[in-house]
């Protein structure tokens, strides 16, 4: 795990000082963020049953949905305290709790879990992400509207879209065993290659805007963000080891869990006139603290 997140976090510096030397700028980020979520990731949902060695029974994966609407539930009856535990004031809860549940599995989870666990794994981690969007534009949205009043309606487009379409078409592929023509597969894979570099490189160009003494003289900010990336990870995982004993199962979940917060908190904050200051704070410094905390979470839980 450890030379894992080196080999990542130097691509992110790749970003930074891309961002630096304008290379890539605020359009040219925002267009490789398109094509890591509209297409590369995509790619690697479908990747993982193209790689699978046949040790993945449907069985496996009943567990994994088991565990991942137990892991939703909990968090989101755990976001419910965490703003009152570190005492925010009352216009952030609504950024807390949101930051609390939804992690940034997309972007970093499935690129860690491929180049870790293999491509394979993947297949265990797209059930993690259908719950994720039906949550974060229904939960996600109210909470963040909850202190102007009303509900929003979610759209079906959003949470049908194209990452759980792409979790839909692997799991057909898997329960039917599908096999597809040896060019396209090739394909898949090919374009799947791109998404960790291409997420990293997005992620470290995003920092090359912040602030960095800003982002850490927010203490508040800063022990929520190590509640969320080691204690919640380390004690969780502790836990469905007592019940779990599969392996892989487990390294996906510690990594959904120990990822940092997901970049759709800041977009719902903007949008729904919630905390955006501090969701993107919580978005960029649990970004750069899980460098160093991936790894901690991971050699204690191992």
């Amino acid at each position: 795990m450890l030379q894992q997140m080196i080999v990542l976090f130097l691509i992110m510096l790749v970003g930074f000082v891309a961002y630096k030397k304008d290379y890539i700028n605020d359009s040219s980020s925002k267009k490789l963020s398109s094509i890591v979520v509209n297409i590369a990731n995509p790619a690697l949902i479908l990747s993982s049953v193209l790689t699978m060695d046949g040790t993945v029974t449907g069985e496996d994966l009943a567990v994994t949905v088991v565990i991942a609407v137990a892991l939703f539930a909990g968090l989101l009856l755990l976001s419910i305290f965490v703003p009152v535990l570190f005492r925010v004031d009352k216009q952030s809860y609504g950024a807390y709790r949101v930051m609390t549940v939804f992690s940034n599995i997309g972007f970093m989870g499935f690129p860690i879990i491929s180049s870790v666990y293999g491509s394979g794994a993947l297949l265990y981690a797209t059930l993690f992400l259908i719950p994720y969007n039906v949550l974060i534009y229904t939960y996600g949205i109210h909470t963040m509207k909850a202190g102007r009043g009303g509900k929003e309606k979610p759209k079906l487009g959003q949470i049908l879209n194209i990452g759980v379409l792409a979790c839909v078409v692997a799991m057909l592929l898997f329960a039917f065993h599908i096999e597809l023509p040896s060019f396209f597969g090739s394909t898949i894979t090919m374009l799947s290659n791109l998404t960790a570099p291409l997420s990293m490189m997005v992620i470290g160009a995003s920092m090359a805007v912040i602030d960095f003494r800003k982002l850490l003289g927010d203490y508040k900010l800063l022990l929520f963000s190590l509640f969320k990336l080691l204690v919640l990870p380390i004690l969780g995982t502790l836990l469905l080891k007592q019940f779990i004993d599969n392996e892989i199962i487990l390294g996906v979940t510690m990594v959904m869990l120990a990822t940092p917060v997901g970049s759709m908190t800041a977009m719902l904050a903007q949008e729904y006139n919630g905390d955006y200051e501090l969701a993107s704070k919580g978005v960029m410094l649990t970004t750069l603290l899980s460098v160093v905390t991936l790894p901690i979470v991971s050699a204690i839980v191992g």
